[in-house]
């Protein structure tokens, strides 16, 4: 059952979004060569609970760190170690974080230093599938629209869109209905309603789409060992229109970068310098 937010209880999850969004903010410069995901893993605990929040993640269905960290070719789930990054490497950091009772809950995939052509067009188009599934939930529409918009970018490109994995709705528990393929069959599945509140995020890889998952019962990797990108926005419908709750601004800031990508779905200024 699709839970509708009231107008305070999305600002409420705002809140626990941009905190997510200002975590990955921080750790964006600390992203080189050498460094190791269980140091960030640190840092980004010690900053969540500085805002008075607390990881999403630690301890959810036993999980032992607060961030999802899948270098290469690991999709998600992947758990903080002590094995430094390397040049050439990229890495998605999924991190949650709970304050009001509310989930914030987004991730963006990170080059580490410089990239090969092909993996920069793999973080490219999977980010801009991300937008282009956003631009999708509105009014009117279901749960296929979103999926096959993602879908049909992703493939295009000769991309894999996993099946296993999908997004979800999110509100005071993590995981809520209804669930968000990113793939599917447009005007299929649960219709959209004003207030509901959905985490997208396509998980694309470089090769196929099928995946398997490592001994430690959370890793997932990519069956040809192809890098994978994973990229997810908390985003609330509004108006009948899709609204970001989250940002990557922060990670822009933080690394020089301009864009105005997420303009068009941003109902509220943003405070970049606190």
């Amino acid at each position: 059952m699709i839970i509708p937010k009231s107008r305070e209880e999305i600002e409420l999850l705002r809140e626990s979004a941009l905190i997510v969004s200002k975590t990955l903010g921080i750790l964006a410069p600390e992203i080189k060569p050498g460094v190791t995901t269980l140091k960030l893993d640190k840092l980004a605990e010690e900053f969540i609970r500085d805002q008075g929040a607390i990881p999403g993640f630690l301890g959810m269905y036993d999980f032992p760190n607060t961030l999802c960290m899948s270098p290469n070719a690991q999709v998600v789930h992947g758990i903080p170690n002590d094995k430094p990054l390397q040049e050439g490497d990229i890495i998605s950091i999924d991190c949650g974080a709970v304050k009001n009772g509310f989930y914030g809950d987004h991730a963006y995939t990170f080059a580490v230093g410089e990239i090969d052509p092909e993996t920069q067009k793999l973080l490219k188009v999977t980010k801009e599938s991300l937008y282009i599934g956003i631009r999708e939930f509105k009014q009117g529409n279901r749960v296929g629209d979103v999926g096959f918009a993602i879908q049909q970018h992703a493939e295009k490109h000769g991309f894999g869109v996993v099946r296993e994995l999908v997004g979800h709705g999110l509100g005071k528990k993590m995981h809520e209905d209804p669930e968000m393929p990113n793939y599917g069959k447009r005007g299929r599945g649960k219709k959209f309603i004003e207030g509901m509140i959905v985490a997208i995020e396509p998980m694309i890889n470089a090769g196929t789409q099928r995946i398997h998952q490592l001994k430690d019962g959370w890793t997932i990797l990519t069956a040809d060992n192809k890098p994978s990108a994973h990229f997810e926005h908390d985003v609330a419908l509004v108006d009948g229109k899709p609204e970001l709750l989250s940002t990557f601004q922060y990670i822009y800031q933080a690394l020089g970068i301009s864009s105005d990508e997420e303009e068009e779905f941003r109902a509220v200024k943003l405070e970049l310098h606190d």
